[in-house]
């Protein structure tokens, strides 16, 4: 779980200072932004509530969603979070917000982890988007990150994780980042950044390829390597000790305590 929480803070440097080099070096000015935040938020709806949903309750459990979405933004309103999500945040009800952007998928990986078929666990992807992205695009992206730390976590091949998802979700996964760099922009709808990070995961040889392929492609770095090392940690199992030293000192323990508690529960057995 800490994979694509780790991915958050070693890209939030290059989100404002985009590259393109694959040996771009860790910066020490790097810290957690909004992706940490809202990926606690959802690991904390989940621990208060994991039971599994129909699809008669998506609206009911998506202001459960919701409702931690809103508490860690007023704990951490400077994480850098958007101008729609930030209102949205502060209004005084829950109105549905119809985002395209890639918000949803960057938070999705604890889905993954927390429940046992792909059937709900697009359920709980629904009922997470319901108020912030209200929108297909968006619910899609989320889905295809979440299925594809699922199936990573449960031990299948990258040739499985990728046909599953062409399938599924209507992507494009066969090209590769040479391919995609060289005219690739900073843009973070769901649909033009999503697909190019779990390219990423797939093109990596280990956790650490995973991050550096997805900050490299010189566009929305820090959610396009939480969401490539969030699939990356479910698949390889492991963060080389660098990483997370690097990392740690970075993140409050407040939302690490959320996390531990989240990988006692839904991780242990991994």
């Amino acid at each position: 779980m800490f994979g694509a929480i780790y991915g958050d803070v070693i890209g939030s440097y290059y989100e404002n200072h985009c590259t393109k080099d694959y040996d771009f070096e860790f910066q020490k000015d790097s810290t957690f932004t909004d992706d940490t935040v809202l990926t606690v938020a959802v690991c904390k709806a989940i621990l208060n509530n994991p039971s599994p949903i129909t699809r008669w309750a998506v609206r009911k459990r998506g202001l459960e969603y919701a409702g931690q979405l809103r508490q860690y933004y007023s704990y951490y309103p400077h994480a850098g979070f958007g101008n729609m999500f930030s209102e949205w945040a502060r209004a005084d009800s829950f109105k549905i917000n119809r985002s395209y952007a890639n918000g949803a998928a960057m938070r999705a990986v604890p889905m993954g982890y927390a429940y046992e078929t792909i059937d709900q666990i697009l359920l709980q992807v629904k009922a997470g988007c319901f108020y912030t992205h209200h929108n297909r695009e968006a619910i899609k992206a989320a889905g295809a990150v979440a299925t594809a730390v699922f199936l990573a976590r449960k031990g299948e091949s990258k040739e499985l994780i990728r046909s599953v998802l062409e399938k599924m979700f209507h992507y494009d996964l066969s090209k590769k980042l040479s391919e995609i760099r060289g005219a690739y922009v900073f843009n973070s709808s769901a649909s033009y950044s999503v697909p190019p990070a779990i390219i990423a995961f797939f093109e990596s040889n280990d956790y650490e390829s995973a991050i550096r392929n997805a900050i490299s492609l010189g566009g929305d770095a820090d959610t396009e390597a939480c969401i490539a090392r969030g699939i990356a940690e479910a698949y390889y199992k492991s963060i080389p000790k660098h990483i997370s030293d690097f990392c740690d000192r970075r993140i409050d323990y407040t939302l690490k305590k959320v996390v531990f508690d989240f990988k006692e529960k839904f991780c242990s057995s991994l």
